[in-house]
């Protein structure tokens, strides 16, 4: 897919040597943050890591996405709402759950669909609807591989190669237009993502985001390598324990279309697809997520802005400073996961009933060390951020409070996971996987 995606949009190419510069910029003047990505098997991940980004129009299409993610081990995560900020869409994101996964698999798809309901004009919707009705998003071959996976537990080696071959497809951009280019005007002056999600082929993927370790360095030096950035990253501030998640983005590209029509058909442009940039930290619990939606609202309805505003960076760091910034407070005060992993002492030294200890006693003792949880998921007001400042300004933004959690979950065909129950079960296996090796220890030298 980024092979594909690289081909489609040449400026991604462009994002990716500027990320991977940056990365190991980074890391050369970090040997300390070098040093614990390599204890906890993140170092290798940072240059495959992506997320990508999909807009699904109807309930079959969601309910199939599922199915073919799950072959590779992918999840659905989180149930995000995005009419509040005025995107016609709700969404989840598709991921592996467990770090040896993620480890061997660092992708992650933001997979939304769209919301037919918000549209008022009831004509429109059902012509929306009826356009929808007559696409087939998936290849022949796609759909037999996950039913071969589905009744055989998994692929053979050419049957995954096969797999990926045929699954590409779904997410590759096709210029030609399913409709006619007065149809595409009705439905993007009423919001221009709904245009994008009904008048095309496919769900081409709109971003393919690389992962950075220092967002800020990529956002200044975007401009030297040609790369018109957004304004403002989206998220929170610069910080010394990164938490969350930080993004920014390049301008969506203006592309040739081709509208269905009598004479050949007539050509039009089309704006959606663009690049991403991430930067992600700790993941935080239900308490430090209350406190970072709190102090985000503080900033944003400042002054009615918004994240709009030349001092917006200085308000959101200023408000900020209430968000403790030390791994130790994290942890004393319950705001962050973390998993933790055996020392060399702990590996090497097993007196009688040290996996009796408490995991607080084992830290204390030096036998283990605690490292944040990276935060594998997203934000809704970024997301939002993200997609309006790709959308331009005319769009409708009267959606909000049309949450409908069941609703997606019934399309989906299955329940979301909640993202804390998540890491919460990551916190557990990491303390059970060191009770579990001492355990194993002793019994060594017992022997």
């Amino acid at each position: 897919m980024s092979r594909m995606y690289r081909s489609e949009v040449p400026q991604y190419g462009t994002l990716m040597e500027l990320v991977a510069d940056v990365n190991a910029a980074t890391l050369a003047a970090d040997p300390r943050l070098r040093a614990n990505l390599e204890r906890t098997d993140d170092l290798e991940r940072i240059d495959l890591e992506r997320h990508g980004a999909i807009r699904l129009g109807t309930a079959g299409e969601l309910f199939t996405m599922r199915r073919l993610f799950a072959v590779m081990g992918m999840q659905p995560v989180g149930y995000y709402d995005l009419s509040v900020a005025g995107v016609p869409v709700h969404s989840t994101a598709f991921r592996p759950v467990h770090a040896e996964s993620l480890a061997r698999n660092p992708f992650r798809v933001f997979t939304s669909l769209l919301r037919l309901d918000l549209i008022a004009d009831e004509g429109l919707r059902a012509e929306a609807a009826a356009i929808l009705a007559r696409r087939r998003i998936f290849t022949p071959g796609a759909l037999s591989l996950i039913e071969t996976a589905e009744r055989n537990g998994g692929l053979t080696d050419a049957e995954a190669d096969s797999f990926v071959a045929e699954a590409v497809e779904t997410f590759r951009w096709h210029r030609e237009a399913t409709v006619d280019s007065e149809t595409y005007k009705r439905l993007s002056a009423v919001h221009r993502l709904i245009a994008d999600v009904v008048c095309f082929k496919g769900p081409h993927i709109n971003h393919l985001t690389p992962r950075t370790l220092d967002i800020d360095a990529v956002q200044a030096e975007m401009p030297a390598r040609g790369i018109a950035a957004k304004d403002v990253i989206e998220g929170p501030p610069t910080r010394r324990c990164p938490i969350l998640l930080r993004q920014t983005s390049f301008k969506a590209l203006e592309e040739p279309i081709l509208f269905r029509g009598e004479g050949g058909g007539e050509a039009g442009t089309h704006t959606a697809r663009f690049g991403e940039i991430e930067q992600r930290g700790l993941a935080l619990t239900p308490k430090g997520r209350a406190l970072y939606d709190e102090l985000l609202s503080q900033v944003r309805d400042a002054g009615g802005q918004g994240n709009a505003g030349a001092d917006y960076a200085t308000r959101l760091a200023d408000v900020f400073q209430a968000f403790p910034d030390d791994h130790d407070t994290l942890r004393r005060e319950g705001l962050g996961y973390f998993r933790f992993v055996l020392t060399a002492k702990g590996r090497a030294v097993a007196p009688a009933g040290l996996d009796a200890l408490s995991i607080e006693a084992l830290e204390a003792a030096g036998h283990v060390e605690a490292y944040p949880i990276v935060y594998e998921d997203f934000l809704p007001v970024s997301a939002a951020g993200i997609f309006q400042s790709n959308l331009g300004g005319e769009e409708q933004r009267s959606y909000a409070g049309n949450a409908s959690r069941s609703a997606f979950e019934e399309a989906l065909g299955s329940p979301v996971a909640d993202e804390f129950q998540v890491y919460e079960d990551a916190v557990a296996r990491s303390i059970e996987g060191v009770r579990a090796a001492l355990a194993g220890r002793l019994r060594s030298d017992a022997a």
